[in-house]
């Protein structure tokens, strides 16, 4: 089985860093292949609405979302770490994921998502509410833990101290584990759930 881990912070090892690593290390001793990939320090415009995915099936800015999108159609389960900025997931993260939920056709269906907030103090919630959107409307499960996927630091490194917050990182690592395999034997004894045609309803005419 394969994860895929999106890391949103600008720093490469910073706190976010450390509560995804926390999970990272259960997934590989449980034999889960795993993609990490650090989108915070690059240069991800938003999406302009501009259709050209409908036909090319692609977004038409060929960067980080683009390389990333075959990633996520081969993994299992989906881990996005951001840092929290004014209530919020910080700017980039929140472009990456509309780009590549929007752009790319694939089913995510039954794909585990799991959603990791890391904050100095306030806003963890909101953002955390924010980030489980993009997997509730694909249709995908989305993994909890003991505790709200959060941990708390502001400095580099303060996220080591938060005990209960690491804790929380390694329980919503085994439950993501024992969610998608229990997802794959149903898959493989009873299929995916009938899928009705999208009846698209608009409420200006």
């Amino acid at each position: 089985m394969k994860v895929m881990m999106v890391n949103g912070s600008p720093h490469a090892k910073g706190n976010t860093y450390i509560a995804l690593d926390e999970m990272k290390q259960i997934f590989e001793a449980e034999d889960i292949a795993v993609d990490y990939i650090h989108i915070g320090n690059k240069d991800i415009r938003g999406c302009i609405a501009c259709g050209q995915c409908m036909k090319k099936g692609k977004c038409v800015f060929d960067d980080v979302v683009n390389e990333t999108a075959k990633i996520f159609e081969e993994a299992d389960g989906l881990v996005v770490g951001t840092p929290v900025y004014f209530g919020s997931a910080n700017a980039t993260t929140i472009a990456y994921l509309t780009r590549l939920f929007f752009s790319t056709p694939f089913e995510k269906r039954m794909k585990v998502g799991a959603s990791v907030v890391v904050s100095r103090r306030g806003g963890s919630s909101s953002t955390f509410d924010e980030m489980n959107k993009f997997f509730t409307i694909r249709e995908m499960p989305v993994a909890s833990s003991q505790y709200w996927n959060m941990v708390y630091g502001r400095t580099p490194g303060e996220a080591r101290e938060d005990a209960e917050g690491l804790q929380t990182m390694r329980t919503l690592a085994r439950n993501m584990i024992f969610l998608m395999k229990s997802i794959a034997l149903g898959k493989e004894k009873f299929g995916l759930p009938e899928k009705e045609e999208w009846i698209p309803t608009h409420f200006i005419r």
